[in-house]
């Protein structure tokens, strides 16, 4: 197949990732190329070249930070995607895969001569609520997990639910984590993440924690974040994924903290993949994703609730937690998820173009 993929344009899809989007685009692009297909990426500028994408504007994120500056990046961005819904007008592509949780793709979408399938990585927004009503009601929709499919059922009826998936070629098991213990936490240190929490809770259970990711908010991090800091923390910077596999899978268990209705987590993914249990609040996809042989969950913003259930964790079976993962994460059967839903859109989208049945004429009926 041919299929074109439109990438979130707020950051580059490439290593190490801001986030689950970005590394979520970055693998299925791959692989979607490593099993035959021909595929075009759309997406800003410091996209990873091996992917060959089409450059199509500076990354849009950086100034999400200033008010000032939104209604700059809203033109940016509209602009940007109007460019590539034209390219893929005007290309050669059997299929069109949208991640940019964009209103404008799923507009422009009647547009197209070949279907659309819209990937659904968040809970609804006033936006992309939006562009989702005035999109073809045949469009298919994928989600992410089965919350993410509950959260959008009022408006799409039926989306198809592919988990996302991790490589775990990459995110190798480790029987047995470091002889020095500690808990790990991964993510952008933001508000809705919860590193403040994590901090608080991995210090009630006695335990340092290490902790990686970027830092888009330095308010957060001068008010939440620098006071914590102590011997027992580590902070390894921003980590690309074979870092992250490595202190992933030396830790006792991995700290998952989010403050919103969390849609999948792909930290979770990683870690298990790892062999490494998960302590996280009971909150948006996680009851989902995990179980109790490879997991721990606890009250949403309780720290108390949190360093209760990081004992409980690392007293997991690291095996189970593997399992889980291989049952659950594996990129190539996420990737075989979505070939399965191009076909199927392929097929709806030939009926649809069919001419409408020539009605024979039954003796004796009447005119």
């Amino acid at each position: 197949m041919k299929i074109a993929i439109i990438a979130h344009l707020k950051f580059p899809i490439a290593q190490p990732y801001p986030g689950g989007l970005e590394m979520h685009t970055h693998l299925l692009a791959g692989a979607l190329k490593r099993r035959g297909h021909d595929v075009t990426l759309f997406a800003s500028e410091g996209s990873d070249p091996a992917l060959a994408p089409v450059y199509v504007c500076q990354p849009t994120g950086d100034g999400l930070g200033d008010p000032l500056r939104h209604a700059s990046i809203d033109r940016a961005e509209n602009a940007a995607y109007a460019r590539i819904m034209d390219a893929v007008r005007n290309g050669d592509f059997d299929i069109l895969h949208n991640n940019s949780l964009h209103d404008l793709p799923l507009r422009r979408s009647q547009d197209l001569a070949i279907p659309m399938v819209t990937a659904l990585h968040t809970p609804p927004f006033e936006s992309l609520e939006a562009g989702v009503r005035a999109a073809p009601v045949t469009m298919p929709f994928a989600a992410v997990s089965n919350h993410t499919a509950d959260a959008w059922r009022e408006i799409v009826a039926e989306p198809v639910v592919i988990g996302n998936g991790v490589e775990l070629s990459v995110f190798v098991y480790r029987p047995v984590p470091d002889p020095v213990p500690y808990v790990f936490w991964s993510g952008r240190i933001v508000p809705e993440k919860g590193l403040h929490l994590a901090i608080d809770a991995a210090r009630a259970a006695g335990l340092p924690l290490h902790f990686a990711g970027p830092r888009p908010n330095p308010a957060y991090w001068a008010d939440w974040i620098a006071p914590r800091l102590g011997d027992d923390l580590t902070d390894l910077g921003h980590l690309g994924h074979a870092d992250l596999a490595r202190h992933l899978g030396g830790a006792r268990a991995a700290l998952v903290t989010p403050r919103w209705e969390e849609p999948f987590g792909l930290v979770v993914a990683e870690a298990l993949a790892c062999g490494t249990p998960v302590a996280g609040f009971r909150r948006g996809a996680l009851p989902d994703i995990l179980d109790a042989s490879c997991g721990a969950l606890a009250e949403p913003d309780d720290v108390a609730s949190l360093s209760d259930a990081i004992v409980r964790a690392v007293a997991l079976d690291r095996r189970a937690c593997r399992q889980r993962a291989e049952d659950l994460f594996d990129a190539d059967a996420m990737t075989a998820g979505y070939e399965a839903l191009y076909e199927a859109a392929l097929a709806a989208h030939d009926l649809s173009r069919l001419p409408p049945p020539r009605l024979r004429r039954v003796a004796g009926a009447q005119a």
